[in-house]
């Protein structure tokens, strides 16, 4: 099984605010529909709750250290390892937020899905445990500000080095 980070950074890495994504790029929602679809998706209850629903066409997993929480259409689990340990048939599991959920699973993680956002934002929530120097990058995608974004952005796809 492949566990993946997918992630929108801005260039100082930051990756919301009061719970809330900082941009609005329809590319980047695209690129995440199209990447997760069909896979189970792992994320902390502040992200849930800032999404609103379970998303469509995935298995959809909410870790919480609250026992008692069901939430319709996710799983709820303790910790990302008992989490994990429900998706070992699977070819690939996507952690998908908040901060904290990504901190934990980072050193767990083989992928990464970024879109780097070309700005900076007043933001107080980061990905600050990205260490590019232990990644390899196998696929980027340059897309430029249009009338539909208003930032310039890039999609990377990086591995861990072996």
């Amino acid at each position: 099984m492949t566990v993946s980070i997918i992630v929108a950074i801005d260039e100082n890495k930051a990756i919301g605010k009061n719970n809330q994504l900082l941009w609005h790029l329809p590319n980047d929602l695209k690129f995440f529909k199209k990447t997760t679809s069909g896979h189970t998706i792992i994320m902390g209850r502040k992200t849930f709750d800032s999404i609103g629903k379970a998303l469509p066409n995935r298995r959809n997993i909410v870790i919480s250290r609250n026992k008692n929480l069901k939430i319709e259409g996710a799983e709820v689990y303790s910790s990302i390892d008992q989490a994990l340990n429900t998706c070992k048939n699977e070819q690939e599991v996507f952690i998908i937020g908040g901060a904290e959920i990504y901190k934990q699973a980072e050193p767990i993680t083989d992928k990464f899905y970024i879109t780097k956002v070309h700005h900076q934002f007043d933001a107080d929530t980061f990905f600050n445990n990205l260490n590019l120097n232990e990644l390899n990058e196998i696929w980027r995608e340059e897309n430029h500000a249009d009338e539909r974004h208003l930032y310039d952005y890039t999609f990377l796809i990086l591995e861990k080095r072996k």
